[in-house]
């Protein structure tokens, strides 16, 4: 059993931010000393960070849920909560990253390349640090901000110069073994080679490494054998050699033949078209071997290859092929740039993006979506009325009422923000904003107001006891 894994579902939760504090300072002589709720500590990151003492992505697929540690809450005394542990996560240099729907996130190559797969909640602001002008005691503060969660695909694309591809049983295993101190497993039956294995070789100035790729068969693009598992990890190499076996026991099979069905695949699969061949004739050794190589030689060299005629048991012919893999390599490492970027997917917002959108859905529910809309609600405590009274007026400020009229949207319509799995849902009021405004001079305190003179004390007791003697007799003033 194979413990080589290079495709594995993830699903990754960053950490929740902490909740804010509400608090108010008290001291002797001094009960009423000003907010002093400190703000929520942010959640963890998850973080993919490549290793290069990684090699396989098998412990993600035993283990496939990993969740960062949550924020902590803030306290009284302006004391803010700790923040989230980052969970980093190993992977093999040469994984790339995909959403559940097949789309790339980023590319991962070179040591130390780090890519953030879960975000961490933010942690909620404390009522010290919603205090203003206008509030100077806030009696509520933020809840923390949920940590990311998706589902990641990883794929693992081995980073090698040299591919060697071919038929199972061709000799691939035994070549690399030879040009390189790897050790893979070597028989005389097929699909001895159950996962890519890498070599390190040294000619002359130029190190490369090569890949030795499990054997492919006719219809491997689309399913068939071990191929479509592993035709990716020919993907980043600079050049692909043909390794033909020239001492084949099957009757239907002969080197060309062999060649042309790889070719198949490979232009099958694409973007393989412009690497680089080279054709390796194994098995010379034997005389069969050698007369079928004299044989199919000149009909390679016509289409264009460079052949070379190796024994890697007898270790015939490896060194030229070693110095022409080397020049190969050294050549399209000069065309390329210095150092070649890991490539991060980023789409900026557009200039005139509103930061929401309001749709009207097929039940006549108007929904809102947009990332501050929807960490707002996510944000608010919904049991204290301060809080929902400042969520409005968030809303206000953004726009968000003049779109839902814009939109169509009238009194007592329901109103979604956020997506089908966790929306808040509630009946619109156009006078929203009236509506938050109401809820009382919020985050006001008249415990911290200047005293009122005593003739003003008797006015407002005189016409608080008239309002209330009217409501007792039935009609109001108002």
């Amino acid at each position: 059993m194979t413990t080589f894994v290079d495709r594995v579902e993830l699903q990754v939760a960053a950490g929740n931010g902490g909740h804010g504090c509400a608090s108010v300072h008290r001291e002797k002589f001094k009960p009423l000393g000003g907010p002093d709720g400190g703000n929520g500590g942010r959640g963890g990151d998850v973080i993919l960070v490549v290793d290069q003492d990684v090699t396989t992505l098998l412990d993600y697929h035993h283990h496939p849920h990993r969740k960062a540690t949550n924020g902590q809450p803030g306290a009284g005394d302006n004391r803010e909560g700790k923040n989230g542990k980052d969970l980093i996560l190993p992977v093999p240099d040469g994984t790339v990253v995909l959403d559940k729907n097949g789309e790339v996130l980023a590319d991962l190559v070179g040591q130390g390349t780090q890519f953030v797969a879960g975000q961490g909640g933010r942690g909620g602001l404390g009522n010290a640090a919603l205090a203003s002008a206008r509030r100077k005691a806030p009696g509520f503060a933020l809840l923390g901000e949920p940590g990311e969660g998706r589902d990641i695909v990883l794929e693992l694309k081995t980073v090698a110069d040299v591919a060697l591809v071919g038929y199972p049983s061709a000799g691939k295993s035994s070549l690399i073994s030879v040009l390189s101190a790897a050790k893979p497993k070597i028989a005389d039956y097929p699909f001895t080679t159950l996962v890519p294995n890498l070599g390190v070789v040294t000619a002359g100035a130029t190190v490369y490494t090569i890949a030795d790729v499990p054997g492919l068969i006719p219809g491997a693009s689309q399913g068939r054998g071990l191929g479509l598992e592993f035709l990716r990890h020919v993907e980043r190499c600079e050049v692909l050699v043909h390794v033909l076996d020239t001492a084949t026991l099957e009757s239907d099979r002969d080197p060309v033949s062999d060649l042309d069905v790889i070719e198949a695949e490979l232009a099958q699969y694409g973007g393989l078209g412009d690497r680089p061949r080279v054709v390796v004739l194994n098995k010379v050794d034997i005389p069969d071997g050698q007369d079928l190589a004299d044989m199919i030689r000149p009909d390679l060299e016509a289409r264009g290859y460079r052949v070379f005629e190796v024994s890697a048991i007898a270790r015939q012919g490896l060194k030229e092929l070693s110095y022409a893999l080397a020049d190969i390599v050294a050549t399209a490492r000069a065309a390329k740039p210095a150092q070649e970027a890991t490539r991060i997917v980023i789409r900026p917002k557009a200039v005139d993006d509103a930061g929401f959108t309001v749709t009207k859905e097929a039940d006549g529910l108007f929904r809102v979506r947009g990332e501050k809309p929807e960490r707002w609600v996510h944000q608010t405590d919904f049991s204290n009325d301060e809080a929902v009274g400042y969520l409005a007026d968030r809303l206000s400020r953004l726009g968000v009422e003049d779109a839902l009229l814009k939109a169509g949207a009238r009194a007592m319509d329901g109103v979604a923000i956020g997506s089908e799995e966790d929306a808040v849902v509630f009946d619109w009021e156009p006078t929203m904003s009236a509506g938050a405004e109401m809820l009382g001079r919020r985050g006001e305190d008249h415990r911290f107001e200047a005293p009122r003179p005593a003739a003003q004390r008797r006015r407002d007791r005189d016409a608080e006891r008239d309002e209330a003697q009217g409501e007792y007799d039935g009609f109001s003033p108002f």
